[in-house]
């Protein structure tokens, strides 16, 4: 399955809101006292942005040819 450059987008940030959908219940059980389900999936999310960050910024550096 073949995406072109301007598809990819929409589809990767469609990923990461589903994964914030999965994990996001499992946050808020870890996190102590009462917080709103906002607050689990705003700290969701920026765990997967940050995740995302650190693995283009790895490639980055060990492949630079491909950028």
């Amino acid at each position: 399955m073949a995406f072109s450059k301007g598809h990819r987008l929409p589809l990767i940030l469609f990923l990461l809101l589903c994964v914030n959908v999965l994990l996001a219940p499992a946050v808020q059980a870890a996190i102590p006292g009462t917080e709103s389900r906002f607050s689990a999936y705003t700290i969701t999310l920026l765990g997967l942005v940050t995740l995302c960050l650190c693995v283009y910024l790895f490639v980055v550096i060990f492949q630079p040819e491909r950028f």
